[in-house]
């Protein structure tokens, strides 16, 4: 008996020694458990459907997978070269752009410094005034919105400066005047960082109409517009527009007019119309074009789509809470490209709805055929 008792306790001892053992042995997951190391990031681009509810909101907005703007994906670094103001005397064989070239300025402020219009015609011994100032070189994908946020200045006041125009196209190696700004206030200090002066920048719809679409190589052409939902663009893929309209406009939605285009209390303006209509009703193109912006970036309007029609003619959609086409789409008049909602500033389940020459504001109930 006292034998087998130590041989009982010698066995006990020596599986509580196995158990202690096995503690100090990480687990290992079988074979067909086995999980691949997770990388940060993927060899083929794979973005997902975004969600999002803006600050005030009051509904959540969904867009198609996509890309994020361009002025985010291809920042801007304030690098301008300052020239000081001179003139010119034309010689013989000088094209403006060698003139740009030569003085270090920028074509369009030239053009625009002497009331001169396309195509540039030159006569040797003509005197020029070359514009001084700060002159940005502009390469390849950058936008007006991503240079107006590195130098803290306006995108209207850039395109005032040099005089830009329809179509608002940035080539690589073209150059643009940047204005200084006024002198610096207690109130309004000289912004020396590149965050201050991002920070100092507030997005616009104008900004959006001519200052969203990526710089093109100098002698490259824009991208083709895709009729499909599904092909994805580089957000630094310049997409080529409409040159002209086709038609006029029909109403997106109908519904009941709650705002009207103008001025409205407490000195806002409204720059299009209030509709009012059930959540979830189709939000349709009001003619045909390309879809030139998608996204939520003005918070105000919360779910945005853009589209360009030609002849200078854009159309704004805000306040949707779907959007269901893609920078670069082409659409055509009565296709639904969203879902209305109740997003950014809406107290109602509506569309806000713009119509836009140019870079103004015109009131839409003076362009729509038939009743909302």
């Amino acid at each position: 008996m006292g034998g087998s008792g130590t041989i009982l306790e010698r066995r006990a001892a020596a599986l509580t020694a196995m158990l202690l053992l096995a503690g100090c042995i990480p687990s290992m997951a079988p074979p067909d458990t086995y999980r691949q190391p997770q990388y940060p990031y993927r060899t083929t681009p794979n973005y997902p459907a975004r969600t999002e509810t803006p600050p005030g909101s009051n509904d959540q907005i969904s867009t198609l997978p996509s890309t994020p703007p361009a002025w985010e994906a291809h920042p801007v670094t304030a690098d301008a070269h300052r020239i000081a103001a001179s003139t010119y005397t034309v010689r013989p064989g000088d094209t403006l752009r060698r003139i740009a070239e030569r003085t270090g300025s920028g074509m369009s402020a030239i053009a625009r410094a002497n009331n001169m219009a396309e195509p540039y015609r030159l006569t040797p011994g003509e005197r020029l005034t070359i514009p001084g100032g700060r002159y940005h070189l502009i390469e390849r994908g950058d936008t007006g919105i991503a240079i107006a946020q590195a130098y803290g200045v306006p995108w209207s006041e850039i395109i005032d400066a040099n005089g830009l125009g329809e179509p608002y196209l940035l080539r690589a190696g073209q150059r643009l005047l940047i204005p200084d700004g006024g002198a610096p206030t207690a109130e309004a200090p000289r912004r020396s960082t590149a965050a201050e002066r991002a920070a100092a920048f507030h997005l616009d719809i104008d900004d959006l109409v001519t200052g969203s679409e990526p710089a093109i190589a100098d002698n490259g052409r824009p991208a083709r517009p895709t009729r499909s939902p599904s092909r994805i663009l580089a957000s630094t893929t310049p997409v080529a527009t409409p040159s002209r309209l086709i038609g006029g406009f029909s109403w997106p939605v109908h519904g009941r007019i709650i705002s009207e285009f103008g001025p409205a209390a407490k000195g806002v303006r409204n720059d299009g119309i209030q509709i009012a209509v059930p959540k979830g009703t189709p939000v349709l193109a009001a003619a045909d074009g390309v879809v030139a912006y998608v996204g939520s970036s003005i918070p105000s309007l919360g779910g945005l789509i853009i589209i360009k029609h030609g002849d200078g003619y854009t159309t704004v959609y805000g306040n949707a809470r779907k959007l269901l086409v893609q920078r670069g789409q082409s659409v055509r008049r009565g296709q639904e490209i969203a879902v209305s909602g109740e997003t950014g500033a809406a107290t109602q389940p509506s569309l806000h709805f713009e119509i836009r020459k140019g870079r103004d504001p015109i009131d839409p109930l003076g362009e729509l055929s038939g009743k909302s």
